[in-house]
């Protein structure tokens, strides 16, 4: 399973760099997880990823067991051999999309009754499911089943669903321990992480860490957060679980994607993140870069022949001008989605990888500070998790 090794730490900050070690390679820390929801990222190759040094993507488990179905992958080898990535994966437990389904779905203790988006038939998830369909798929590292609640909800909402969060992880734990068990191939078997949950509120912060550490997960996330919730009160919730983690293990905040939200909490000890951020606002035309974001549509652009990023190194802004995406855009051509995701994703492993080397070379607070003062985040088109 994997493992975790702690190479620095910032002396200024809570900042770390590190390696996870997985069954299907070495996947330097601080890390950004490219989200491949449906088993693609969307409009990208695989190819572009590994050029950019991409290690490890997400795939969701709830798209993924609606369409086509995990034991349609299973037979076709597994999730690694269906999609033709053959670095680590991260499946999260479909607990997020569930959750999201307001209107189609029905909480209880047991698990989750929920209606498909796509034909509305029902499906019924336990914790010990949600572990099962996610064995079926085989990635690296799986996510325990939680709930997660709504910004705002009252402290007595989010009290409920840290217990259930918990008991959930706990029976899911142990059909996962039953798995790993009768797995006839060790050298592969799937890690689980734990989730916390607590939303804004400390002392359920601190309940939640106390007793999802308690059932020793291989590493733990933090969930619940960037759902709407003031910046002040994510990075609060933060900083009081933080320092109640294990050092030895990965910490994982889970759908917190903009830059100036990453390095942020980076400096405070998180060492993966994932987004759909960089992906979907790129396929709106909305990119970032080391000065913010652009809005490749705007109409300023029309007749400017310079690329997105005259000091980056990605395929498009080598060959490419913001006048000729703009028209790729305005005309509804498809290579406009591709060119924009591919730079943005190019700035995003550039991004963490000089996040790792600051970290390293023992100047990472001095490059935050730099990065904060000149990036400006509020450019381009807002488009959310």
């Amino acid at each position: 399973m994997i493992r975790f090794e702690l190479l620095a730490r910032d002396k200024k900050t809570n900042a770390r760099a590190g390696i996870l070690h997985t069954p299907r390679g070495d996947i330097p820390t601080p890390v950004f997880m490219p989200v491949g929801t449906q088993g693609t990222v969307k409009t990208m190759p695989w190819r572009d990823l590994l050029d950019f040094d991409f290690r490890v993507v997400l795939g969701n488990t709830y798209h993924l067991y609606l369409r086509p179905g995990h034991e349609i992958i299973k037979r076709l080898g597994g999730l690694h051999n269906f999609i033709s990535w053959h670095k680590a994966i991260l499946t999260d437990s479909g607990g997020f999309q569930v959750f999201s389904l307001t209107d189609l779905r029905k909480i209880t203790d047991e698990g989750v009754m929920f209606q498909s988006h796509i034909d509305g038939s029902y499906h019924f998830f336990t914790p010990m499911k949600a572990i099962e369909v996610q064995y079926v798929l085989h990635p690296d590292i799986m996510m325990s089943f939680d709930e997660c609640t709504d910004y705002p909800s009252t402290k007595d909402k989010v009290a409920n669903a840290v217990e259930r969060t918990y008991n959930w992880a706990r029976r899911g734990r142990d059909k996962w321990i039953e798995l790993a068990e009768s797995d006839s191939d060790s050298n592969t078997i799937p890690s689980l992480f734990g989730i916390i949950q607590g939303g804004v509120y400390s002392e359920l912060r601190k309940i939640s860490t106390e007793q999802v550490l308690s059932l020793n997960f291989p590493g733990y996330a933090i969930g619940g957060l960037s759902v709407g919730e003031p910046k002040h009160e994510m990075f609060d919730a933060i900083s009081v679980v933080e320092p109640l983690l294990p050092v030895e293990k990965p910490r994982y905040l889970m759908g917190v994607g903009k830059p100036e939200d990453i390095i942020k909490s980076v400096s405070m000890g998180i060492d993966m993140f994932d987004c759909v951020i960089p992906t979907r606002n790129a396929r709106n035309s909305s990119v970032y870069t080391w000065k913010g974001k652009q809005s490749l549509k705007a109409s300023y652009n029309a007749e400017d022949p310079n690329p997105i990023d005259s000091n980056c190194g990605c395929y498009t802004c080598r060959n490419y001008s913001k006048a000729y995406i703009r028209h790729l855009f305005t005309a509804g051509e498809l290579l406009g989605p591709y060119l924009a995701t591919h730079h943005s994703l190019y700035f995003f492993s550039e991004f963490m990888r000089k996040i790792r080397e600051t970290i390293i070379n023992g100047n990472f607070e001095t490059f935050m500070e730099e990065f904060l003062n000149t990036f400006e985040p509020n450019a381009g088109s807002e488009l959310g998790r």
